[in-house]
């Protein structure tokens, strides 16, 4: 059992470890907020500055989530927002959700600089509050007792900021807001992060603020869980390269009584990143080190493989150069006679899903159907892989396929460089609410991918058993921190070029899925003349058009 009592320690400034530390900087002497702000200034400032905060420190302060974490570059001055909102959270009433803050960072100069920040804030915002209190925490475990030391800033509001250590325990007993700074580095983080999380239970918040420590540190776990929907809670991703671009480097300059330039940013921008070397990736570029491996193992994809057959169909050179009708009624008589079974096979009580991968004359278009069943689970019933297909073929296709798919919901489509046209075409037949246009960029893998390893790991999707589509999942590797496809191309059982394509269509599929997408179905009739006032006549067809 634990029992922590205060000995707050209200002594002069020049008396205190607190005073000293800020002794060491620029103020030789005086009340260093004092002369940096004197109160007297307050409103003008208040009334001066338009925005203070640059937009990532914006964004991060009006974002109100129980949990949200920061993964950031390096001194890019978050903890700096965050004290101005925590400064304003200790100052309101409890009516207006005020409550206390607990400030932990893993040593004590970070502890010192963020009271003093926060100080700064309640003087920046007119709020009455006490001078910074020393003191310290005793806690008795067992036959032991020590004490930890403190910094506290009472407000009129009865509320306090208090910057605690890092020991878990910290946190028993407490209530209001956590912030945990440079997360990745604290000794004892998966048992701070219980404590922490505890708090939501009763209506308290928890910041989480770092950079990154490897792929394997609790922090990048945490972040994963949150990307891939096992926690609820939101996630600011700030490199350098957009702390400079929304102005990092003008605040370096107005701190230092430099005038800004672009050259001065470029040279500086470079300097940064030379001192930093080969951790730059990691501590500017937020990308957690680790190595290239296997993001599926083959266990665990074989443990989700199930007896669903994969067609394959490639055209002969020069395909392309035969007639639209005959091209057109050789892929027409392949889709009748091997795709249509399958597809007549589906549950018409199931919704339908749809991921297709891109490719032409050298990677493949792999087009991958779902339907979700009463266990959540996303079940692939066939792939259909095309090799050297012409565009308006893979068109057909694509909507011969979706045409037949029972309570099509929607579909993700590959849309880079010539993938765009057929994307674009399926879009225009089906909706573009129905069918996405996917950019696969490096963002949307990053977002993207943890909910697939997810579902392989929770048994919440099962896919055809086949030795290429096997191969081309596990061909997903982490590369800076991202689960994605490398340049390094495969062979097929087929003999034909292989850039794992499976992968990418069952994660777009995937992706496709977890979408929400409003639809209006469409019914056929039969009017008596084209005046029928509530249909219009649709590619032969007639339809009956909601609203009319």
């Amino acid at each position: 059992m634990i029992i922590a009592k205060s000995k707050p320690i209200r002594t002069a400034p020049a008396k205190t470890a607190l005073a000293q530390a800020l002794a060491s900087t620029e103020a030789s002497s005086g009340d260093l907020l004092e002369q940096e702000l004197p109160a007297s200034l307050a409103n003008e400032v208040n009334c001066a500055i338009d925005a203070v905060l640059l937009k990532y420190q914006q964004d991060w302060v009006a974002d109100d989530s129980d949990l949200k974490i920061a993964e950031k570059s390096r001194r890019i001055g978050l903890t700096w927002a965050e004290a101005s909102d925590n400064a304003l959270v200790a100052a309101r009433s409890r009516q207006a959700g005020g409550m206390n803050v607990y400030y932990i960072g893993y040593n004590m100069d970070m502890a010192i600089e963020y009271i003093e920040a926060c100080a700064m804030w309640a003087r920046v915002f007119n709020e009455a509050a006490s001078e910074i209190e020393e003191g310290e925490e005793v806690f008795k475990e067992g036959n032991d007792e020590k004490a930890i030391k403190t910094y506290t800033i009472r407000f009129a509001s009865g509320f306090r900021i208090v910057a605690l250590s890092s020991r878990p325990a910290n946190l028993r007993g407490k209530q209001g807001v956590v912030v945990i700074d440079e997360a990745a580095f604290h000794g004892q983080l998966d048992e701070l992060l219980k404590a922490a999380l505890a708090l939501l239970i009763w209506g308290g918040k928890v910041r989480v603020i770092s950079t990154h420590d490897g792929d394997q540190n609790p922090f990048n776990e945490l972040i994963t869980e949150v990307r891939a929907g096992k926690r609820k809670g939101s996630i600011h991703r700030i490199t350098f390269a957009d702390a400079v671009t929304q102005g990092l480097y003008g605040r370096v300059c107005m701190r230092k009584g430099e005038t800004w330039d672009i050259d001065s940013q470029a040279t500086w921008v470079a300097n940064v990143y030379a001192f930093y070397g080969d951790a730059a990736e990691e501590e500017l570029d937020v990308v957690p080190s680790q190595g290239s491996g296997a993001w599926l193992t083959t266990a665990l994809i074989e443990a989700r493989m199930t007896a669903a057959p994969v067609l394959r169909y490639t055209c002969p050179p020069g395909f392309e150069q035969r007639s639209d009708g005959d091209r057109f009624a050789v892929i027409q008589e392949w889709l009748d006679l091997e795709v249509l079974p399958l597809l007549e096979a589906l549950d018409p009580e199931l919704d339908s899903f749809f991921g297709q991968d891109f490719g032409r004359s050298g990677d493949l278009t792999v087009q991958v159907p779902a339907q979700i069943d009463q266990q959540l689970r996303r079940r692939v019933p066939f792939i259909l892989e095309l090799r050297n297909m012409p565009h308006r073929q893979q068109e057909q296709i694509g909507k011969y396929v979706l045409h037949r798919l029972p309570r099509f919901r929607k579909a993700a489509i590959d849309a880079r460089g010539n993938g765009h046209a057929v994307a674009e075409f399926l879009a225009q037949e089906f909706g573009y609410n129905r069918v996405e246009l996917v950019m696969l960029t490096e963002g949307w893998y990053r977002e993207q991918m943890p909910p697939v390893k997810t579902a392989f790991e929770d048994d919440t999707i099962a896919v055809p058993r086949d030795r290429d589509t096997l191969a081309d999942l596990r061909a997903i590797k982490v590369i800076k921190g991202v689960a994605r496809i490398p340049d390094r191309k495969t062979t097929g059982k087929d003999g034909g070029q292989r850039h794992g394509d499976a992968g990418i269509a069952i994660a777009l599929m995937h992706y496709a899925s977890r979408q929400d997408v409003e639809i209006i179905d469409y019914h056929r009739v039969k009017p008596r003349d084209d005046s029928h006032p509530r249909s219009v006549r649709r590619g032969g067809g007639w339809r009956c058009v909601k609203g009319l």
